[in-house]
């Protein structure tokens, strides 16, 4: 007989190689042939279940995913699945954004010239390339496992979300929001169009540093002709465009004697101001408030035009000279101060960022350019102080990551004046994970402007506003749903391919359009209009009304689609359209640089996925701080590969030891587990309960250490390592490997629960061989939260249990390096403690002494204090044949006392 073949050897189906760039496909072929998603939502809606939405942020509709796509689309994923297994119906409606200028330009670098076709044929084109990369990503995102109703996504360019985007911007028009006027915008020359605040980023330049001195025409008495107004500034290129000086009205400012003539600054900036004018020299002659210099004239160095001197509380004593540099073309501040002493920009910049013909010699310069000929000229006529040079943080455009301007164009803007306390009492109403979301978001709503929604494009929702003849903004419910409802059948195409007379509503009459001529706005809406209004145009409020239950997007939509949602749904509601924000950071490279798809720096998710499969993507984003910058390299995945196979292999052998194993028949109530068994299932209770906890919280970081760490610490190194003797040897039916196998089963069971939606894969090839009859492991629920099933007094039993066997493998480790045994079955050891403890042992153990100490014959010795002493000898005996302990004797078949019962009993 072949003693091997009467071990009850673990026996599994799930294999030990994981082969998920394989298997993945195959159970993502198996959901959607199941449709899983519509199986997760009828199953909660038979039960009555509450709701919980968690809307999604669109992506931009660019080609495959990156890796950040991946980080943030994994995490809605985990929210989706958690809600669901708690026992929520959540409906998860992917979407995408798809209008903008990233695709005018892809569609341009096909070799498409915008210009010389009609505009809507250029428009039908981005369409079309729009939705080849919604399908391209949607196939990417299904591929991490990301569980959603693809059948019916959002998408920004579709008829229904369009018509529903003029009907939010009808509302706000209507309240008085939306309004059209000359302001200074941030101005991309790279992409010829105003950006919004969501569409900046900053990045260190170095720039010219210049002062500059304005000889005094008229100084009202206060200051004298030919005094120098100084002013210091880093945009060279701006100064064709002075047109006055602004000073603070409150502060002292000073005329000071030098060798470089009479200047006049503020007083509490001399000192630095001649440092950097390396003046060793100077008096100060007479000192005077802002306000005595007010309408002070000046004459502009280039040019022979007389400017003045105006009064604005903008201006500080942080840094330059007090004497502020006014072109109200090019700052806010600039703007509103100049339009208080009716100055109004002039434009001498065009849309390329060219200085034009009313900067006389520096037309056609770029901006950029237009630096050093300034510079040049203004130190030809003795006007330059100083030249140096400043690094500085320079506002950006993201999309081409080229230097923006402010530019003073006629624009379209959305007002929050109105409700902005509105807005920061909402702020203060919703859940914020991390906590600081609150205050970055209520500063941002406090600190901004009105918000520029228009842009100087071509694909893109057309703002629907009609001209009058006299230029008047037509501002009509009824114009505006006959447009929505054009686009509605339509397509906002129509916008485009229609005269003005064509849209508006048969027989429309205005009174001024006494002739019944009308125009059409030409620009479109900003896409942070698109994707904001996606609470009202992609979600059904009798389905689920605002506010929805979650956002979760990275930080920078704090600036973007947070913002823009957020004002939207006050605008129109008065509320805020979630009740929870959950942002994640940037992933970073070792070197600390942000990886993104635009540099082209990051892993592709695609490669990962197959080469290593989505449940290690998944989990290395389930066991990562999130909330703020993350590290990724491919030496950290083969970390998170090798926690896997730990996850995997300790599940295989969990499984394999339910061999044969009816929980209904087989095993044994809890409440009668003996207290060691006990002890390792309550460890799995209070693991699911603080699991589920953390799920509540977002914490995935804490859910997947504290399973990986009972698997490893608890279950493989310690509890299925000495329950393998009574597993393998015992009894099919024998009541100890009955208890554990109970353990086992309960702790699979729970464990597979917890972890499906971090390893949805995974789990469910296990769930398919562990509980076939049940079906798909994501159409159940988690372990519910239980109370634990052992007593303060007996997890104090056990830890000093715990203690005498870290005393007994110490003496093992040293009997092992000195080599007076092998493997610890090769040990005898006798333990010495009061008798007490012994007592403690014994009446946990039992009849398990050995296997628990993991060695072949144990001896317990009473004596008197609470020290505790072992010996270890070799254990001089015979090696049972078939469970290779080492017995005092076997019988002539090999077998020791147990084997031989086991077999012939």
């Amino acid at each position: 007989m072949e003693y091997k073949d009467t071990l009850l050897l673990p026996k599994t189906e799930f294999e030990m190689r994981g082969n998920l760039s394989k298997k993945e496909p195959l159970i993502q072929a198996k959901w959607d042939e199941e449709n899983l998603y519509e199986a997760m939502q009828t199953t909660r809606e038979a039960e009555g279940a509450p709701l919980f939405v968690l809307h999604d942020g669109p992506p931009y509709a660019n080609g495959n995913i990156h890796i950040g796509h991946a980080l943030n689309s994994i995490q809605k994923d985990f929210i989706v699945r958690t809600k669901f297994m708690a026992g929520f119906k959540t409906p998860f409606r992917p979407g995408w954004d798809t209008h903008g200028l990233p695709i005018e330009n892809a569609i341009q670098k096909l070799g498409v010239d915008r210009k010389s076709m009609p505009l809507h044929e250029f428009r039908a084109l981005c369409e079309k390339y729009a939705r080849e990369q919604v399908a391209i990503q949607m196939k990417d995102f299904k591929s991490l496992g990301k569980i959603g109703d693809y059948k019916n996504p959002y998408i920004t360019l579709n008829k229904d979300y369009e018509a529903q985007q003029i009907r939010v911007f009808a509302q706000m028009a209507l309240k008085g929001m939306i309004y059209k006027g000359l302001k200074p915008v941030y101005w991309s020359p790279s992409s010829e169009t105003a950006l919004a605040e969501a569409e900046i980023e900053y990045q260190d330049r170095r720039d010219p540093a210049i002062y500059i001195a304005f000889d005094v025409v008229d100084g009202k008495g206060v200051v004298e002709q030919n005094d120098k107004l100084v002013i210091w500034t880093t945009t060279p290129w701006t100064i064709p465009a002075n047109l006055a000086i602004s000073v603070n009205p409150v502060m002292t400012y000073a005329r000071v004697k030098t060798d470089k003539g009479v200047l006049v600054m503020m007083e509490s900036r001399i000192e630095s101001v001649m440092k950097e004018l390396e003046i060793e020299n100077y008096e100060i002659l007479t000192t005077f408030l802002g306000s005595d210099i007010e309408y002070v004239t000046y004459k502009h160095p280039l040019y022979d035009r007389i400017s003045p001197v105006l009064n604005g509380d903008h201006v500080t004593d942080e840094a330059g000279t007090g004497c502020v540099h006014t072109a109200p073309d090019h700052g806010v501040e600039d703007f509103d101060v100049a339009a208080k002493y009716d100055i109004k920009p002039f434009g001498p910049v065009d849309a390329q960022g060219h200085l034009n013909e009313k900067t006389g010699e520096f037309a056609g310069m770029f901006f950029e350019k237009a630096n050093k000929a300034v510079t040049l000229r203004l130190e030809e006529e003795g006007a330059l102080l100083k030249m140096g040079w400043i690094t500085h943080s320079y506002a950006h455009d993201w999309r081409t990551k080229l230097p923006i301007i402010y530019r003073a164009t006629t624009q379209w803007f959305a007002s929050i004046d109105g409700i902005r306390q509105q807005i920061l009492d909402e702020i203060a109403n919703v859940e914020w994970y991390p906590k600081w979301g609150e205050k970055r978001m209520h500063n941002m709503i406090a600190d901004r402007g009105d918000w520029t929604i228009s842009r100087q494009r071509a694909w893109g929702v057309p703002i629907p506003i009609f001209y009058a003849e006299d230029e008047t903004p037509i501002i009509d419910a009824e114009v505006f749903e006959h447009v929505a409802t054009l686009f509605e059948e339509h397509g906002s195409n129509i916008w485009f391919e229609k005269e003005a007379a064509e849209l508006l509503p048969v027989g429309y009459t205005h009174p001024n359009s006494p002739n019944g001529t009308f125009t059409k706005e030409k620009d479109i809406m900003d896409v942070w209009f698109d994707s904001g209004s996606s609470h009202t145009a992609a979600l059904n409020h009798n389905e689920t009304p605002l506010p929805v239950d979650a956002y979760a997007e990275g930080a920078d939509q704090f600036r973007g689609w947070f913002n823009s949602s957020l004002i939207i749904s006050v605008a129109l509601y008065g509320i805020a359209p979630y009740k929870t924000v959950i942002t994640h950071g940037f992933i970073k490279l070792d070197s600390g640089e942000k990886m993104s798809k635009s540099k082209s720096n990051g892993l592709s998710p695609n490669e990962i996925t197959s080469e290593m499969g989505a449940d290690i993507l998944r989990l290395w984003v389930g066991s990562v701080d999130y909330h703020s910058d993350i590290t990724m390299s491919k030496d950290l995945l083969k970390q998170v590969s090798e926690s896997y196979r730990k996850i995997r292999n300790t599940f295989r052998f969990m499984h394999g030891n339910l061999n044969n194993f009816n929980i209904d028949t087989d095993g044994i109530a809890i409440e009668d587990l003996s207290l060691m068994n006990r002890y390792v299932l309550n460890e799995t209770i209070r693991v699911n309960n603080e699991g589920r906890k953390a799920y509540e919280g977002y914490d995935y970081q804490k859910v997947t250490t504290a399973v990986l760490n009972s698997l490893i610490n608890t279950m493989s190194s310690y509890y299925l390592d000495y329950t393998k003797d009574i597993l393998y040897i015992e009894k099919e039916d024998d009541r100890a490997r009955r208890e554990i196998q109970t353990v086992i089963y309960h702790t699979l069971d729970t464990y597979l629960k917890l972890l499906a939606p971090i390893l949805p894969h995974t789990t469910e090839e296990m769930y398919q061989i562990f509980k076939p009859e049940q079906g798909s492991i994501h159409l159940t629920k988690f372990v519910d939260i239980q109370d634990e099933i052992i007593s303060e007094q007996e997890k104090a039993d056990m830890q000093d249990l715990f203690k005498v066997r870290e005393t007994v493998f110490k003496a093992l480790e040293v009997k092992r390096a000195d080599k007076e045994i092998g493997k610890s079955l090769e040990a005898a050891v006798t333990i010495s403690m009061n008798s007490a403890t012994i007592e403690r042992v014994e009446s946990i153990l039992g009849k398990h002494l050995a296997q628990w100490f993991i060695v072949s014959h144990v001896t317990l010795e009473a004596v008197e204090g609470e020290a505790i002493d072992v010996a270890v000898t070799k254990y001089d005996g015979h090696t049972c044949q078939r469970c290779w302990n080492v017995v005092s004797s076997i019988n002539d078949a090999g077998l020791c006392e147990r084997c031989d019962h086991v077999l012939h009993s």
